[in-house]
């Protein structure tokens, strides 16, 4: 495989990898390591070093998960069926799929279209209850994996080592930290993946709240540069309710989807009075011709689990 370079022009947002190439746009390239067969088949392992395939950040593999992958753009065949149904509008069949958790590079979280502050859960040591935050956290495909091997002696900022202590505290975290379900659509070529995880509950005399945060990625698939301008959730929850929450962007912002910079991946969190619901909705996007539609969000349950937490996380929908 090829040498594997990175741009050292700090205002260059986001990092981007060459191989064997310059531009004219970067001062200086410095070479970080090599890149490796990307794998077929088969997991990777706890330590090894990656490059997302579409953030382009650096990181570590921690530990894979087998998630289940609800893709309504795959055709959904049924018993019975000589022809496949489309699966937007229609019962959703998961697949097993591989993901990761990966740990960035802090050099490179300044830089990449994801938020890298934290992945919030709610845990639960003893008879504590507290809000848990990881810095640069992510969610990763197995398709989006980048394997490579460092030329430098510290390949991480801070240096990483597996440890046994890292399984145990997996092992203890295990209900907060799992990713279970993975929800896909595509709408005039800008693909919408959602994971939602389970947070906890918070109990009071009065009543209960259960927590959820959701991760959502967009992704431009087309030639034209498409802006987030609105987004419309709805929400329903098992004690009946059905709530619509309108707004301008998403987390404070109306990312642009571009050729150069064409996926942007962010994090919220939604509560329910009721242990489980679902959620759905859409974005109001805006193509660089003037041309206006709503991308849809494709629709995910919200279920609890046991054992929840007590401490409200800072944003929400």
């Amino acid at each position: 495989m090829g040498v594997l370079y990175i741009a050292l022009q700090r205002n260059l947002i986001p990092v981007t990898f060459r191989l064997l190439t310059a531009s004219r746009t970067y001062a200086r390239l410095a070479e970080v390591g090599r890149l490796e067969t990307p794998k077929v088949s088969g997991k990777y392992e706890t330590g090894q070093l990656i490059l997302h395939r579409v953030f382009g950040y650096r990181g570590v593999v921690l530990f894979p998960w087998l998630a289940r992958v609800y893709d309504r753009d795959l055709p959904q065949h049924r018993d019975g069926d000589e022809e496949p149904h489309p699966g937007a509008g229609k019962e959703v069949r998961g697949r097993t799929h591989t993901f990761y958790q990966v740990l960035i590079d802090q050099r490179d979280c300044p830089y990449i279209r994801a938020q890298t502050e934290a992945v919030t859960f709610l845990g639960n040591q003893e008879s504590s209850r507290s809000l848990y935050a990881i810095p640069g956290l992510d969610y990763v495909a197995h398709e989006d994996i980048i394997p490579y091997v460092s030329a430098e002696k510290n390949p991480l900022n801070p240096p990483y080592v597996a440890q046994e202590t890292l399984k145990a505290w997996q092992n203890k975290n295990h209900p907060w930290l799992e990713l279970s379900d993975v929800h896909k659509e595509t709408t005039e070529n800008i693909r919408v993946t959602v994971i939602p995880f389970y947070m906890g509950c918070r109990e009071s005399h009065a009543n209960s709240v259960y927590w959820w945060r959701y991760c959502i990625r967009l992704e431009n698939l087309g030639s034209l540069s498409v802006q987030l301008r609105e987004r419309h959730w709805r929400i329903f929850s098992l004690s009946g309710t059905l709530e619509t929450v309108r707004g301008r962007g998403v987390v404070g912002q109306e990312p642009a989807l571009t050729r150069t910079l064409p996926a942007f991946q962010y994090s919220s969190h939604v509560s329910l009075q009721a242990p489980s619901g679902h959620m759905w909705g859409t974005f109001r996007m805006e193509r660089e011709d003037g041309y206006t539609f709503d991308c849809r969000i494709p629709p995910f349950s919200l279920e609890s689990k046991p054992d929840g937490g007590s401490a409200i996380p800072p944003d929400t929908v």
